[in-house]
């Protein structure tokens, strides 16, 4: 079933404070070893940074209307010029105009399938992981159509698919974060193929195309990034943090300096690791605890974050480490906690605001936020 619905906002104008930055670089640290399945790599080296700014801007808010249970998580621009976008609360993949904001939701066939994280496919379909009911999902822009794929579970162990994304060998990639492993699904049959990942216990969590063409995915239990060669099959790993302790590695992109950038959430660290060296470096970002999740490219040239307790959207130059943050509308009564985020097809930022059932823009030309309010 589909619903279309037209979005209606009011404005309210807001100011923001505008704050000196600050450039405290810590010494390199060693992250240890590399391992793979067939191969190991030397010790890799690392740095800290931190930076950052608070520019003044001006916000376009809506009146707050909480909707229970929607939990918007995941964004992409689509084949069709729209953005689409998953609610994992809701059992929804949804469709937004860019251009006017109204959207259509479809509900996923399989009931409290979670929705998770969604992407253009090759074969002009947006694809999805359905974490709770161990499924892929492909929607047809055209009629809206949905597709579901069951994914193998070990025994009892659901398989919990999460990160999905396009590889350079016309097949979809995606992440097993229960069963521990890196599978991939043809779309044109359907057939997937799973590979083992050679930690245990990693927890597989985000996953990219890289610019060598291998398949990168963060492991978000054991403080490393992997890599899977889309020809063979075999796994590199890279540690990414000499703590004990799990940093919880999310969401990961290539940049525009041809590294992979990625989150690691427990440390409020943003991350970069060079394809060709393995080397890693991470920045502090400037908030405390503001528990960054989702990451993207932005048409600037800078990587754009958000950070889910802070309740901002960052942005890292890839060239300096500089950040800057732009707070969003909270009250005692509402909290944001934006997750995903893509460039959109306009030009600017999309993110979706995982308590705030709500959809945010934010402009590359001055900052400023609109927020687009979801209604099931």
């Amino acid at each position: 079933m589909k619903y279309k619905i037209k979005i209606i906002i009011s404005v309210i104008l807001l100011s923001g404070t505008l704050l000196s930055g600050c450039g405290n670089k810590l010494a390199p640290t060693t992250t240890g070893s590399a391992t793979s399945t067939s191969t190991t790599t030397t010790p890799l080296s690392s740095s800290i940074t931190t930076s950052s700014t608070t520019p003044e801007i001006a916000r376009t808010q809506g009146e707050l209307l909480p909707l229970a249970g929607t939990y918007m998580n995941s964004i992409t621009s689509g084949p069709d010029g729209n953005l689409w976008f998953t609610e994992v609360g809701a059992n929804k993949i949804g469709k937004m105009s860019p251009a006017t904001g109204d959207f259509t939701l479809y509900d996923v066939p399989t009931d409290n399938a979670a929705p998770n994280i969604i992407t253009s496919g090759p074969d002009g379909n947006l694809w999805f992981t359905e974490t709770n009911a161990s499924k892929i999902g492909k929607i047809s822009p055209a009629d809206g159509k949905i597709t579901e794929h069951d994914v193998p579970s070990n025994g009892y162990i659901r398989s919990s698919p999460d990160g999905i994304t396009s590889g350079p060998d016309g097949d979809l990639w995606f992440t097993n974060v229960e069963t521990n492993k890196i599978g991939k699904i043809s779309p044109a049959t359907g057939v997937i193929t799973i590979y083992d990942v050679p930690t245990a216990i990693a927890g597989p969590k985000s996953i990219v195309a890289g610019p060598e063409g291998n398949l990168w995915f963060t492991e978000s239990y054991v403080n490393k990034v992997g890599k899977i060669s889309p020809v063979t099959g075999n796994i590199t790993e890279y540690k990414i943090s000499g703590l004990s302790a799990p940093v919880l590695s999310r969401g990961i992109v290539v940049g525009p300096d041809g590294n992979l950038w990625f989150i690691a959430s427990m440390t409020n660290q943003i991350g970069k690791i060079s394809p060709a060296t393995g080397e890693v470096t991470e920045y502090h970002a400037p908030t405390y605890r503001a528990s960054p999740i989702g990451i993207t490219a932005g048409p600037d040239g800078n990587l754009w974050f958000t950070e889910s307790l802070g309740d901002k959207i960052g942005k890292i130059s890839p060239q300096t480490g500089d950040f800057t943050e732009y707070d969003l509308l909270v009250d005692l009564n509402h909290r944001c906690y934006p997750e995903g985020i893509t460039s959109g097809p306009d030009g600017n930022l999309w993110f979706m605001e995982y308590g705030g059932n709500r959809i945010g823009k934010i402009s590359l030309a001055d900052g400023g936020i609109i927020e687009y309010f979801v209604s099931n």
